[in-house]
């Protein structure tokens, strides 16, 4: 049995070996995925001088009377040869012209006719209200650096710099299977010891939510050579990580550490000192010359999706050099028990009360709750040599 900080040392070892693969898409169909190359401005930024607000363009002198000869507005550039004794009406982001190198707010300014007159008490200096060119970026300057997430303010920035298409990665292919004796359809009610399979649902969605990619294989029985032809076929498939859920403890029928092994998986840890979700099992297969991620979750509905978000989230946040952990410090508002010496991970409500975070938990932490898991909101880190944390101390927290 390993230590949770072993366990991820462990995962990010084996991802910095996956070799991960890109492709071009439209820009528009980038949003939230993940850069796959550096983009460099193809043009200064802004690529002329151009007004920072409505005003006049003027020639910068120690006057407050100028003549209008004229106007410029965006888009619409007239290559006007300022004096000192001349004043341009100029628009939000219009180009400036020759011999300006100033311009005065609107509100500033009084006009009579073609007279442009300064207001009384009012100051202005050369240089103002300009954005000059290059100000933003530079010509072959990185504009959006390689792994940035494609936003819509990174697609603006990619826009500016003529990307009609990026490179980005490959959405990640998690293959999902659940396995079980006591599971049965979502749609059918539940009699003597069924449950409705919940697990290959959750862990579906949060692969969906982190913009990769899922491949429901649904679930199966507890028989062995069932579950190796299952196994066998998923390695088979294009895909990049097998997640699995039940059937990887010490149990009677719990197969699916021997499958793993007698299908070339080669195990690179099994069990953490953890609560909830110990008999986690984390493996690769070589296969097809890819290396396909597996973790075996346990069934426990809780456990399993705590598993992903302390486990597999960070394994692929770090696999696109991605922040894998968002971690929270908040003060404690309820009394927690913890008598052993395992890292827990409890399910908590986090919020902000007047600029400070604050966590409460009052939730039973059983493992197959999944109505407390829904309610929470991040997951409360309790160290192993901690013991019962009170009320008022600070705790770390993953939101989730």
């Amino acid at each position: 049995m390993v230590t949770y900080s072993e366990a991820l040392k462990i995962i990010r070892t084996e991802c910095n070996k996956i070799i991960l693969h890109t492709e071009e898409v439209d820009l528009l169909d980038s949003i939230n995925q993940i850069l796959a190359e550096d983009v460099f401005a193809d043009v200064d930024l802004p690529p002329f001088d151009n007004s920072a607000m409505d005003g006049y363009a003027v020639k910068f002198s120690k006057r407050n009377e100028w003549n209008i000869i004229g106007e410029i507005s965006a888009g619409n550039y007239s290559p006007l040869n300022l004096s000192e004794n001349d004043a341009v009406l100029i628009t939000t982001g219009s180009k400036i012209p020759v011999n300006a190198d100033t311009v005065l707010p609107i509100e500033d300014v009084e006009v009579q006719g073609n007279l442009l007159k300064l207001k009384a008490d009012t100051f202005y200096k050369e240089g103002m209200n300009i954005r000059p060119k290059g100000n933003d970026l530079r010509k072959d300057q990185i504009a959006v650096h390689c792994f940035t997430k494609i936003d819509s303010k990174v697609i603006a920035a990619l826009a500016s710099c003529g990307k009609d298409k990026v490179k980005v990665f490959c959405k990640l292919r998690a293959a999902i299977l659940a396995t079980g004796d006591e599971l049965i359809p979502i749609n059918e009610i539940p009699a003597d010891d069924k449950l409705r399979v919940s697990n290959t649902y959750s862990l579906y969605t949060v692969v969906k939510e982190m913009n990769h990619t899922p491949i429901m294989l649904g679930f199966i029985k507890d028989d062995k050579e069932i579950i190796r032809k299952k196994i066998k076929a998923a390695f088979e498939m294009d895909i990049d990580m097998l997640i699995t859920t039940g059937g990887v403890s010490v149990g009677k029928y719990d197969f699916l550490k021997e499958i793993f092994e007698e299908e070339g998986v080669k195990e690179k840890f099994w069990k953490v000192n953890i609560k909830p979700g110990k008999p986690i099992y984390f493996g690769i297969c070589e296969k097809n010359e890819k290396r396909i991620l597996v973790f075996g979750l346990p069934g426990n509905p809780v456990s399993s999706l705590v598993n992903f978000y302390i486990f597999i989230k960070p394994a692929i946040d770090y696999l696109f050099h991605r922040n894998y952990l968002n971690n929270i410090t908040a003060i404690l508002q309820d009394n927690l028990k913890k008598k052993d010496s395992k890292l827990h991970f409890s399910r908590g409500i986090l919020y902000e009360d007047n600029g400070e975070w604050k966590v409460t938990s009052k939730f039973t932490q059983s493992s197959g709750d999944l109505v407390e898991m829904s309610r929470a909101n991040c997951l409360i880190v309790i160290e192993e040599e901690r013991e019962n944390p009170t009320k008022g101390e600070k705790v770390k927290c993953i939101r989730i």
